[in-house]
């Protein structure tokens, strides 16, 4: 075949040479032989530069798809719904825009992502995006608030386990008893079980109060009242951890960490301002654990707590009458001595700082001076008195 190839292109430049081997071969009486023989020597070489070109093109088709980022183009159709979590790094929501058919690959909305300096306001929630879109337009589409599907709750601070079960009940429709039977384990939740360890030989009451952190929540879709608690828990988690809640109470106030929370939610419910939480829960730490004749905590938020608790209406500290006041029966009661047994509602960060870190002061006593809800602090009953006679005067109580 080379000699073939060889005699097909190299003829017309062989001169008489060329022409007397054509004329040898003529004389042998193979009429035409060359010309055939170059027709086909012509035609196997067009088809073996068809097979080295086909397969250089198939190579460099596979070697373009590796380096190409697969993408779908344009603005994709019909509608799907994704939820993406909280916590989702960028790789998290890729995956599942991937799994929904609404990119195709995960390196183009990573890539998409990564070249949009907005793409760090993609918030945990649902969307409402189309499938088979290309990277950059799934970015786009999830940073237009239009597409997020918001059904968001506000838990407010200070707020019972009771109370917000009810928030919760009437903006889902989930009965108030399946967020009650979901509570009943606060560790299925979620909670640690070192939270629930305490330092002051008291028994351990395992309540998921004191855990359900106040914010606001985007509710996903289809959930339960489990899937909505453990939400709140691992945000409260989130919260404490990042505080450092757990340590610094533990080696600077020298209690458990469930007692200082149960402390935040005395600051919550008592201080009528913020400026005044950290104080409070000094109050609360001087009250038991310091030089208080009874070391009980003598607040009627608790006394409110456990009627809340028991299913009736709570009142003002004017409404209450004397056998609620004395109530020594109540594990909430006011006269107990030591703390007591849970949280009496679910206190927000500044409250937990205050439990934290309490301003310095012997203060035993307290009362509200101002309608702002500002209040006096004491360390003798003498300064109290003369405080109420300044509330009083301030029309206050």
């Amino acid at each position: 075949m080379i000699d073939d190839l060889d005699l097909g292109f190299d003829e017309p430049e062989r001169g008489e040479k060329g022409r007397h081997r054509r004329g040898f071969r003529k004389g042998k009486g193979k009429s035409g032989g060359g010309r055939g023989k170059t027709f086909l020597a012509l035609l196997m070489a067009l088809l073996l530069l068809g097979t080295i070109g086909g397969g250089a093109f198939y190579g460099f088709d596979r070697i373009q798809n590796y380096f190409v980022t697969p993408d779908y183009d344009g603005s994709g159709a019909g509608e799907i719904t994704v939820e993406i979590k909280n916590g989702a790094l960028l790789a998290d929501m890729a995956d599942a825009l991937v799994a929904a058919d609404v990119v195709k690959s995960q390196k183009a909305f990573i890539e998409a992502a990564e070249a949009n300096s907005r793409s760090k306001n993609i918030q945990p929630g649902t969307y409402k995006l189309r499938k088979q879109m290309s990277g950059a337009n799934a970015v786009t589409a999830m940073l237009d608030l239009k597409n997020k599907i918001v059904n968001g709750l506000t838990i407010p601070e200070g707020r019972t386990s009771f109370n917000i079960y009810k928030l919760l009940s009437e903006k889902t429709k989930i009965p108030v008893k399946n967020f009650q039977a979901a509570a009943k384990d606060p560790e299925a939740l979620g909670v640690p079980e070192w939270w629930f360890k305490r330092d002051d030989g008291k028994k351990v009451v395992k309540s998921i109060e004191g855990f359900l952190f106040p914010d606001t929540y985007e509710i996903p879709p289809k959930s339960t009242a489990e899937s909505i608690l453990k939400l709140m828990v691992n945000r409260f988690l989130s919260v404490s951890g990042e505080m450092k809640f757990a340590d610094r109470v533990q080696e600077e106030r020298k209690v458990s960490p469930y007692e200082a929370l149960i402390v935040a939610s005395l600051a919550q419910a008592e201080a009528g301002n913020k400026d005044d939480l950290g104080k409070v829960a000094r109050v609360a730490y001087n009250r038991v654990y310091g030089e208080f004749p009874c070391n009980c905590l003598e607040m009627d938020v608790t006394v409110n707590y456990w009627l809340e608790a028991t299913g009736k209406p709570t009142k003002t500290s004017a409404e209450m009458n004397q056998s609620e006041l004395l109530d020594t029966t109540s594990p909430y009661s006011r006269k107990l001595r030591g703390m007591i047994p849970t949280p009496i509602n679910n206190p927000g960060k500044q409250a937990l700082e205050g439990a934290m870190d309490p301003p310095s002061g012997k203060w035993l006593y307290f009362v509200a001076i101002d309608k702002q809800g500002h209040s006096a602090f004491a360390e003798t009953y003498e300064e109290q008195k003369r405080n109420e006679a300044k509330a009083k005067e301030a029309g206050v109580i």
